[in-house]
């Protein structure tokens, strides 16, 4: 009886928000206007997902809450979902409502069953702790948490214990290591890391700053504009215009947040490494130009979609050679490498793309850092990296499809870089194509399936040109594609953006695979271009010539 009561009290409450987010009267402001859209479309989503308990796999104690709302201009909803059961955590029970005009158009989840696990664990939450400490690997700076949740993600949904281990590697890489504990048998049957890496392996006290047009003298890409502030008479590294996304100098130390770079001119930096500020500009322009792009091409407006910035901290620890977002700070950090003897400072604007992808993903699809999951956590990143540097259009730092080639000192024919999208296999380490065990690879390698993807939507089965690569790596377009597709013609680079980013906000959940990836994408470019057109023909293809049919 009080399930019923429950499900009849959501009803109600969607009907009577329905009723109270009426169309926006013209006293109200775009802000409230926008509240009103929300709930409006929240209230018609609930209505819908009570309607359909079975399609969204709906168990009596299952309980939802709304994470994000996408409203297209033809006036088609998407409301992302949460779940819980029993007041746990259900990791792998999201999902996305698909609606126009309220009637359902579908749901995007990996859930397939309304089946739930006992809650009796035979396994305590200290007993998790001691399983999971047995593998973490350094020794860790905080007393580690366990909490009980459903594990659900690609397979019937278990007990489990969530434990997290905070510590610090030997390269000074913070972890923030999640591991998933059977409560039944204490066997750990998932992990993943909370910091997002590039690699594997204070704020301001002025009140009310006013906006300001400075000049970046960065090491990467030239004399560049940057967006600052004014407070008094001195300057800081806060974009007012963007969020107030600010710049702070960790000043080789690896806890806190440093503290913002200030100065007396609005000129920062000297082209130079010896001067502090100069990758502070650095970090400041990749992380505006990120925001520019994201709002320009795809109208979010933020990582969160929110109007807020974000920090980035700079000089992060002695030598380190990483760049990482973190979710804790809501930030990026860009350690200095070498300082040129091997590696430069990780500020080139793929690199800063790069991370703030990630940011943009844990706040959209929130695709899990592990397995294929994460693989596509990271493609995301590289994907949008690469396209920030085309929006950039930087003439000190060419746009292309490789990440990370300017940190590499005397590099002029990229044999050095992070990664190649056209062609992963070039790391060593990354596969071109799709196979079924691609999920035990660290994600940063099992990226490159959806990087080659991504590549061939675009381009097409074209070997790159203008930087050497396709002559110091004998590359041919039959070398390409992994099913001899070598007529695959690309799409160009705004349309195979568009379909990412759509997939991404609108389609993917947190444990998207591969296989749905491929769904996402089809179903994002139908939306964009329609279902029989030349764009969702190529997406289409583009997976297959990466062997994800």
């Amino acid at each position: 009886m009080k399930v019923k009561a429950s499900l009849l009290c959501f009803a109600i409450a969607s009907v009577l928000a329905t009723a109270q987010a009426a169309a926006p009267t013209s006293k109200q402001s775009s802000a409230e206007a926008a509240a009103a859209r929300r709930a409006a479309a929240i209230a018609r989503a609930n209505v819908l997902v009570n309607n359909n308990p079975g399609a969204v796999h709906r168990a009596k104690a299952d309980v939802f809450a709304v994470s994000d709302v996408i409203v297209d201009a033809n006036g088609t909803e998407h409301v992302r979902y949460e779940r819980t059961f029993e007041g746990l955590p259900m990791i792998g029970g999201d999902f996305v409502v698909h609606s126009r005009d309220a009637k359902l158009d579908g749901f995007s989840q990996m859930l397939k069953t309304s089946a739930r696990p006992g809650l009796a664990a035979r396994i305590g939450g200290d007993e998790a702790i001691v399983e999971a400490g047995a593998v973490f690997p350094v020794k860790f700076s905080e007393a580690p948490t366990s909490r009980k949740v459903v594990y659900a993600r690609n397979s019937a949904p278990l007990l489990a214990h969530e434990v997290v281990f905070h510590g610090m590697k030997a390269d000074q890489t913070p972890t923030e290591m999640h591991y998933i504990v059977d409560a039944t048998s204490g066997k750990i049957i998932d992990q993943w890391d909370g910091i997002h890496t590039a690699k594997p392996g204070s704020g301001s006290s002025c009140t009310s700053p006013t906006a300001a047009t400075g000049t970046g003298k960065t090491f990467m890409a030239g004399d560049v504009v940057l967006g600052t502030s004014k407070c008094g008479t001195s300057y800081q590294m806060v974009d007012v215009s963007r969020g107030g996304g600010a710049t702070h100098n960790m000043a080789m130390k690896t806890s806190g947040m440093g503290t913002v770079f200030t100065g007396s001119t609005n000129v920062w930096g000297n082209n130079l490494l010896s001067n502090s500020q100069t990758v502070g500009a650095d970090a400041h322009y990749g992380v505006a130009t990120t925001w520019d792009y994201f709002k320009t091409v795809h109208g979010r407006n933020g990582i969160a979609n929110d109007g807020e910035g974000a920090v980035s901290r700079v000089h992060y620890g002695r030598n380190y050679q990483n760049a990482f977002w973190s979710d804790a700070c809501f930030c990026m950090t860009f350690g200095d490498g070498d300082n040129g003897a091997s590696i430069y400072p990780l500020v080139v604007i793929d690199v800063a793309g790069h991370e703030m992808s990630h940011g943009v993903t844990s706040r959209s699809a929130a695709l899990v850092y592990s397995k294929e999951s994460g693989g596509l956590n990271e493609a995301t990143s590289d994907i949008f990296g690469a396209m920030v540097e085309f929006y950039a259009n930087n003439a000190s730092d060419p746009a292309d499809y490789v990440i990370g080639e300017e940190l590499f000192p005397n590099n002029a024919s990229m044999r050095n870089a992070i990664r190649w999208m056209f062609k992963p296999s070039l790391d060593g380490a990354s596969p071109d194509c799709y196979s079924p065990t691609l999920g035990n690879l660290d994600v940063h390698y099992s990226s490159g399936v959806a990087n080659h993807f991504y590549y061939l939507l675009a381009e097409g089965a074209v070997v790159p040109s203008g930087f050497g690569a396709g002559t110091w790596a004998n590359l041919t377009p039959a070398s390409l594609v992994c099913n001899g597709n070598t007529s695959l013609a690309g799409i160009g680079r705004d349309a195979a953006g568009k379909i990412w980013y759509r997939a991404l906000t609108v389609y993917m959940t947190s444990s998207t695979n591969y296989a749905a990836a491929r769904t996402a994408t089809i179903n994002a470019s139908t939306d964009l271009f329609g279902a029989t057109s030349a764009q969702t023909n190529a997406v289409k293809a583009a997976w297959s010539a990466v062997s994800v049919n």
